[in-house]
C-alpha cells in the first residue's frame, strides 16, 4: 500500500486554520523555509510562543528570525528554551567565555591553500556533526558581520526527499545503515577535551539511512553527504553508486531554501530532517563574515526497524555542564 504523503504546505494550513497564532509564520517555499515575525528573541518567551516556534520548526524544518540583534548571553538564553545547548563545538571548541557558543568565522577553515578541491553537486552538504552517535537536535546560526552580497546559506528538506523516492527504493533504504565518519582535517586543531575522549582517533558511527521523527513519525533520509562515507552490508561500488544516488537526489532544488543574510538574522533549523551547505563565494571576496552557531544535545536516532544508532568510536555530545 503506498503511503499518503502530507506536505508541509498542507501540515501548515491546518495548523493556521485551527489554532491563534502569537507570531506570523510566512513561509518561503512549498516544501522547505518559513520566516517568524512579531516576537522580539532579546526577551523570554512566553510557553505558547515556543510551542508555535517548535510547531513551525517541525513543519518547515528550518525557520529564520530578522532584526533580532542578540548578545552571546541572549542567545544563549534563547537556545535554551528548546532544549539543552552543548559545548560550542564537539571538536573546534567554542568562543571564549560563552562555552556554548561557535564562531562560525569566514577563513576558520581555509583550504584554498591546499589545491583544486574535486566539487561535485553534493560538496560540502552536511548535517551537523552526525558521526557522533547522537548528532545535534538542532542548531541556532545568529548572523553579525554580513557581507554586502554573497556568503547565502542552503538548506535541504530531507523528509521530502524521501518521500520523493519511488515506493521501491524507499522499501529498501529503509533496511540499510550507514557509517558516518569524522577527524579533524589535517593543520585543524581539534579541542583538548575531544583529544582526550577519543585518544586521537576519528568520530565514528553507525546510524540508519532512514531516521524516524518520534514527535510525528516523518522518515527522513539521514545521508550526510560530507559524513556519511560507506553502507554497511554492501560492496564498495554497490556502496559508492547508492550513496551518489542519494546524495544527488537530496540537494535537488526543489526540497531547498537559500537564505539572504543580514545582521540581526537568526536561522533555527531541525538537524534531524535537514542538511545544508555553507556559502564557498565568500572566498572570492574581501569582506568579513562572522556568524555564531549553538546547537541543542540530540538524541540518538532510530530507524524504521527500531534500532538505534550505534557508536564505533567516540563519545556522545554532551549537553554543556559548567565545570
Amino acid at each position: 500500500m503506498t503511503a499518503t504523503i502530507v506536505t508541509a504546505a498542507s501540515r501548515h494550513r491546518a495548523s493556521t486554520d485551527t489554532h491563534p497564532q502569537h507570531i506570523g509564520v510566512h513561509p518561503l517555499t512549498g516544501h522547505i523555509g518559513a520566516e517568524i515575525d512579531g516576537v522580539d528573541l532579546r526577551q523570554p518567551l512566553q510557553p505558547a510562543v515556543v510551542a508555535e516556534i517548535k510547531a513551525a520548526l517541525l513543519t518547515w524544518k528550518v525557520v529564520f528570525f530578522r532584526d533580532q540583534p542578540l548578545s552571546h548571553e541572549q542567545h544563549v538564553a534563547f537556545a535554551s528554551a528548546f532544549g539543552a545547548p552543548t559545548i560550542g563545538h564537539a571538536v573546534y571548541g567554542f568562543v571564549d567565555g560563552h562555552p556554548q557558543v561557535y564562531s562560525v568565522a569566514r577563513d576558520r577553515f581555509d583550504d584554498r591553500h591546499k589545491g583544486e578541491l574535486l566539487i561535485r553537486p553534493w560538496t560540502g552538504w552536511h548535517s551537523d556533526v552526525t558521526a557522533a552517535v547522537n548528532p545535534p537536535a538542532a542548531s541556532i546560526l545568529r548572523g553579525v558581520d554580513i557581507p554586502p552580497y554573497g556568503g547565502d546559506t542552503q538548506w535541504t528538506n530531507l523528509v521530502e526527499a524521501y518521500n520523493g523516492l519511488s515506493d521501491t527504493l524507499r522499501g529498501f533504504v529503509d533496511t540499510l545503515r550507514g557509517v558516518h565518519y569524522f577527524t579533524p582535517p589535517e593543520g585543524q586543531d581539534a579541542t583538548e577535551n575531544f583529544v582526550k575522549r577519543n585518544a586521537d582517533r576519528p568520530l565514528v558511527s553507525e546510524h540508519p539511512l532512514v531516521r524516524v521523527i518520534p514527535e510525528n513519525g516523518e522518515r527522513a533520509l539521514f545521508v550526510s553527504p560530507s559524513f556519511l562515507k560507506r553502507i554497511t552490508g554492501l560492496k564498495p561500488r554497490e556502496s559508492q553508486q547508492l550513496l551518489e544516488l542519494l546524495f544527488e537526489h537530496v540537494t535537488r532544488p526543489e526540497y531547498t531554501v537559500r537564505f539572504r543574510w543580514q545582521p540581526g538574522s537568526i536561522a533555527f533549523w531541525d538537524n534531524r530532517t535537514t542538511a545544508h551547505l555553507a556559502p564557498r563565494d565568500i572566498f572570492s571576496l574581501d569582506f568579513d563574515r562572522q556568524l555564531y552557531r549553538i546547537t541543542l544535545r540530540g538524541d540518538v536516532p532510530v530507524g524504521v526497524d527500531g534500532r538505534p544508532s550505534t557508536a564505533i568510536t567516540g563519545a556522545p555530545i554532551d549537553a554543556y555542564a559548567p565545570p
